[in-house]
């Protein structure tokens, strides 16, 4: 257990707190002052909207961990598997409804053409089978982390490299959003983009040091709340110009033509306009259907739960406020397209990553754009504080603790997830910066824990004669497999002689492939191997505090 707490502790405890209140409030002035001092034609009305949603969102966070948390390990990474079910939905539905699920749904919808915007209906459906299939598991064993269950399957060491997979996951998610936000602030407010995503990410960082999954959870609903009103509060605004929004799908319906559909035609292989790329699109859409699962962000909360039925439900109903909050960015991207820019006063956007900033911007008053991009930014807060609390939760619980302290106590642990969360946060930070790309980064991250976590979680939970080397198997067969078809943005091009290569892009759908190719390689070759390398049981996690 952990030892009494002393006066001196708590006093301790109270000044790192004070301390890193002051410091957010510091960098926000700077940053304001920093933009001022440079000249930019800052748009104060959306500034002033977007300080009142970081400081609502701050100030929510820091009061629930000062009044939830009871300052255990627990408390900290699963909320003390007590977080109520409404409080749960919420979390989970603002996990993923981040900057580039909004942005890149606007871009992809204007650009792209509907049938391409896959993010909002596959995340959904991912959390819905998440639900429906993993989540009793995974609460019924009272698991600490999503990597638990593969420790004790396929050993400590293991389990640490797949960490690398997750964590590299979190980071490039997290990048992803910071630089959507970025591109919207120097939109909207004539705020650089580098200080944008500074300031973002310092207060993420801050609310998730003070107080864990709590800060996290409470500071979720004010962002879904805002998220929701701020969205929905445009869309009155921007359809007037372009004649309502039946008149806006028709025009957007026929310019489109298929694409304007969510599902490609039946047999679009078959379809000029599609051919090879109708493979791609089914490749993508179970990339992001399932690929959505084994990520640590979604199961911290199926973990902290009351129970397996919560846990279950929470999934389901955070799906169900996906789609909803989707439809904006959508007619957003339609609003864009069917835009007379001209007689806006403005040349159409240059980039389609810049629609719902240049909507937000010159189809709104200043108040009503504040207002989105308080949205934009409670949406990107909150995912980053997701993911930085995830990747700190499974360095210190599935790293740090079996591999290099067994003994350590959960003060140990937490002490460590405070250095491990600011260091996760630099990182996407700065990745933010230097590489700014939203809709590829997003997709990427996916890919990783797609190909390589997903067959390696589905196994361990569900199939008892799996075992470690059968987990090296499934690892490297689909880890071959996915290199091999390349990544145009890291500038890879394909090794493995796939069909269906177009411009250097691989349209076979590989990464099932490697998914199949890796489940196939588990389950065989723990078959073959039962008598060298006996199959480990899962257990339900305990810890003494």
């Amino acid at each position: 257990m952990d030892k009494p707490t002393t006066l001196t502790e708590t006093h301790k405890g109270m000044t790192k707190k004070r301390l890193s209140e002051i410091a957010v409030a510091l960098i926000l002035v700077g940053t304001i002052l920093v933009a001022a001092l440079r000249e930019r034609q800052i748009n104060w009305v959306g500034m002033t909207m977007l300080l009142l949603s970081y400081a609502l969102v701050y100030y929510v966070g820091v009061a629930a961990a000062k009044r939830k948390s009871g300052g255990t390990l627990e408390d900290m990474i699963v909320a003390n598997r007590s977080l109520p079910l409404w409080i749960g939905v919420f979390s989970m539905a603002a996990t993923w409804i981040d900057g580039g699920y909004i942005n890149g749904t606007a871009e992809y919808t204007y650009s792209a053409g509907l049938v391409w915007v896959q993010a909002p209906w596959c995340y959904a459906l991912s959390l819905m089978i998440g639900g429906i299939v993993f989540a009793r598991t995974m609460r019924h064993h009272r698991f600490m982390t999503m990597l638990d269950p593969l420790e004790y399957r396929y050993g400590k060491r293991i389990t640490a490299f797949l960490y690398l997979t997750s964590l590299l996951g979190d980071i490039f998610w997290s990048a992803a959003i910071l630089t959507a936000l970025g591109t919207t602030f120097g939109t909207i407010l004539g705020m650089g983009v580098v200080d944008s995503i500074l300031v973002s990410a310092a207060v993420a960082i801050a609310y998730t040091m003070a107080g864990g999954m709590w800060s996290v959870a409470f500071a979720s609903v004010l962002q879904v709340i805002i998220i929701m009103v701020g969205l929905f509060a445009i869309l009155p605004v921007i359809l007037p110009p372009v004649g309502g929004l039946s008149a806006a799908v028709k025009t957007y319906v026929e310019a489109m033509g298929s694409k304007a559909s969510i599902f490609p035609p039946l047999m679009g292989w078959k379809d000029p306009a599609w051919g090879n790329h109708y493979w791609r699109w089914w490749d993508m859409a179970l990339l992001l259907v399932f690929g959505g699962i084994p990520w640590q962000g979604y199961f911290q909360r199926v973990l902290s739960a009351k129970n397996a039925s919560g846990a279950m439900w929470l999934s389901i109903l955070g799906g169900v406020i996906c789609l909803i909050v989707a439809i904006p960015p959508v007619i957003i991207g339609i609003v864009g397209y069917c835009a007379n820019w001209t007689g806006v006063g403005v040349e159409p956007p240059q980039s389609a990553a810049m629609i719902l900033p240049y909507v937000l911007r010159y189809m709104t008053p200043p108040i009503i754009a504040g207002l989105a991009l308080g949205a934009v930014a409670a949406a990107v807060m909150s995912s980053v504080a997701s993911s930085l609390l995830s990747s700190s939760s499974m360095a210190a619980w599935n790293v740090y603790r079996p591999l290099a302290r067994p003994e350590a106590s959960g003060q140990d642990l937490q002490k460590l997830m405070d250095w491990t969360v600011p260091l996760i946060g630099i990182a996407a930070t700065l990745i933010a910066v230097y590489v700014q790309s939203v809709y590829a980064l997003w997709y990427l991250c996916a890919d990783l824990v797609y190909c390589v976590l997903f067959p390696q979680l589905t196994t361990a939970l569900f199939f008892k004669q799996a075992n470690r080397f059968g987990a090296i198997a499934g690892l490297i067969v689909s880890s071959v497999l996915r290199i091999g078809g390349g990544e145009p943005m890291l500038g890879i091009p394909p090794i493995i002689p796939y069909p269906m290569i177009e411009d250097g892009i691989v349209l076979f759908p590989f990464r099932l492939l490697a998914v199949a190719s890796g489940f196939l390689a588990i389950i065989i070759t723990s078959l073959l191997t039962q008598r060298a390398c006996p199959p480990l049981p899962l257990k339900t996690t305990e810890f003494e505090q």
